[in-house]
């Protein structure tokens, strides 16, 4: 992805999404990095995938930021996204396993939420944590909302990741969707909310692709032969993101 295309954001943090609150002069639609993903001669690989930029500077969000109080960030996070929202088929946030400043922008101004999981006890006490503090944070910034934006976001779904080799997964599954089914019957999730069948796999080129910075299917070699029958993380991935648009075409 060039990483001389960021070195001035890393450098400076201009250009990156903090910059919203700090110094506050700066609008989303300004920050947008259209079609991010080149290759060597510039050429477009992925069209159509834009990116907002962070650095670590986000984290000054959480205790450094003294922002006006009736106007918290997450507030100002959505005034700003509605300004371009027409513009795309699907925005997705990135966001860390917690409800902190910077989370509570994209769960504020999402429509539904979906939780990677490992098939472990951590995840679940993870997941048990995440939705308690979902419904704190929905009571906390009700006053904030407009009818327009409809109900608060709920958890529409559960994707189990990097899975290993030869492990079953069947009893970890089995917990997370008693638990799922708790907070369906508790109102706390959506009512078709899931564990997703699409699973992702544990591969080596996943945390090559993240030390890269790169989509996984532009890193492998493995993309130009995972065909529909194909059997590797490419394909893994692609099926998810097919079941994900399947699902969201029932809401």
């Amino acid at each position: 992805m060039k990483l001389d295309r960021w070195n001035k954001i890393n450098a400076t943090g201009e250009g990156a999404i903090y910059s919203l609150w700090d110094p506050g002069t700066a609008q989303l639609s300004d920050l947008i990095i259209k079609d991010a993903v080149e290759g060597r001669s510039g050429e477009k690989l992925l069209p159509g995938l834009d990116l907002v930029p962070t650095t670590f500077n986000l984290v000054d969000l959480e205790n450094e930021y003294t922002g006006d109080p009736k106007r918290p960030p997450y507030l100002v996070f959505y005034e700003q996204l509605a300004t371009v929202e027409q513009n795309y088929d699907f925005i997705l946030f990135d966001c860390p396993p917690n409800i902190l400043r910077a989370s509570q922008c994209g769960v504020f101004s999402s429509n539904e939420i979906y939780v990677p999981a490992n098939p472990d006890a951590l995840s679940l006490v993870g997941f048990t944590l995440l939705v308690e503090k979902l419904q704190k944070f929905h009571q906390l910034s009700a006053s904030f909302r407009r009818a327009s934006m409809g109900s608060p976001a709920q958890i529409y779904g559960v994707i189990f990741n990097s899975i290993k080799t030869g492990v079953d997964i069947e009893v970890p599954k089995m917990r997370m969707q008693l638990r799922l089914n708790q907070f369906k019957a508790g109102k706390r999730a959506a009512a078709i909310a899931k564990i997703f069948d699409s699973q992702i796999r544990d591969a080596m080129v996943v945390r090559r692709a993240v030390a890269l910075g790169l989509p996984v299917a532009l890193v492998s070699a493995e993309a130009n032969d995972a065909g529909p029958m194909g059997d590797n993380v490419i394909t893994d991935y692609r099926r998810l993101a097919s079941e994900l648009v399947n699902h969201v075409q029932v809401l």
